[in-house]
């Protein structure tokens, strides 16, 4: 559809002239709305270390998650019999199994531990230690799912590798909780379990059904909580009920929708290494709206962090064939 695409276009008529090499037809528009996708997951995903960070305090993790997961169920199913009326929207067999393992895996247990690192670490620690995840995609795609190998994609993930190791020398100085760190270690294990579990699930079922039941479930895993919800629920500030409410409508109900578009269109491991970009964003909402700043070794890794997404998302640009001279 690429490459493809552009050729037939290009060989319908007789060019008027040659091609530029040094100024080459624009990409197709095409791939627009899929990078639209991940900008604005990206940014919406960042926020909820701010309000996870912020909120820890007031709630517990728990119970924060439930009502995340809650208005975000609700969100998904009024969105869905929106678009899908008319339409079967259950699954069967191994797409609604894949699906629910997803939701279970990043819906319910992720955003329960997610919320628990928050009551030890900063909100831009948080997100550079979950952010080892995409390193474990990147892997997994290739190995489960016999993607191409990328070196620019594996290099620069390895750089992003070793900005992890000065965000653990802060652990080590006492600078940093080692129980934050070990569990937000833990989250970023779920996370990339659940991106995997997800991209099997896409196999059968459309991005749209898959967040929304995947929410669903993850909803229903975490239904024990009701109870201590309840009991939380008269003490907690408004404001507090307000971002999981929010959490729930943007970043799980149309954050997710969004991930599993752009999973449809790009490979799961360029799609993972774009949210290594988390970590700057968090450090800036965190530091504008919470005045939490990481550790000068855990900013250091977050900046070699960022030099690996940008390694890993450059692309080489495409040697142009000579152009065969008319007679």
């Amino acid at each position: 559809m690429s490459s493809a695409a552009v050729g037939t276009s290009a060989s319908h008529t007789p060019a008027p002239h040659t091609p530029d090499p040094e100024n080459p037809t624009p990409a197709p528009q095409r791939s627009v709305l899929p990078v639209l996708a991940i900008v604005v997951t990206v940014l919406m995903w960042a926020s909820t270390f701010v309000i996870m960070r912020w909120s820890a305090t007031d709630i517990s993790p728990g119970p924060l998650a439930l009502i995340r997961l809650l208005a975000g169920s609700l969100t998904l199913t009024a969105l869905i019999l929106w678009v899908r009326r008319g339409q079967r929207l259950i699954p069967r067999g191994r797409g609604l199994a894949n699906t629910a393992a997803f939701g279970v895996i990043w819906f319910a247990v992720y955003t329960l531990v997610f919320n628990w690192a928050g009551h030890f670490l900063d909100a831009g620690t948080v997100a550079m230690m979950v952010n080892l995840a995409p390193l474990m995609v990147g892997v997994g795609a290739v190995v489960f799912f016999k993607e191409a190998f990328s070196r620019r994609l594996f290099l620069g993930m390895l750089i992003s590798l070793s900005g992890i190791g000065f965000i653990t020398a802060a652990g080590s100085t006492g600078q940093l909780a080692w129980a934050g760190l070990i569990i937000a270690f833990g989250a970023a294990v779920l996370y990339a379990a659940g991106m995997m579990v997800q991209k099997l699930a896409l196999r059968d079922v459309d991005p749209l059904s898959a967040t929304w039941l995947g929410c669903v479930a993850g909803a229903l895993a975490l239904l024990p909580f009701l109870g201590q919800t309840a009991g939380e629920l008269g003490d907690i500030s408004t404001g507090t009920l307000i971002g999981a409410i929010y959490m729930g409508i943007g970043p799980s109900a149309l954050g997710f929708w969004f991930w599993g578009y752009a999973m449809n269109h790009f490979p799961t491991g360029k799609v993972a290494s774009a949210t290594l970009a988390v970590p700057a964003v968090v450090v800036l909402m965190s530091a504008l709206t919470l005045g939490e700043v990481p550790p000068p070794l855990a900013i250091l890794g977050g900046a070699v962090c960022l030099a690996g997404v940008a390694v890993a998302q450059l692309r080489r640009p495409q040697r142009r064939r000579s152009v065969t001279r008319a007679a």
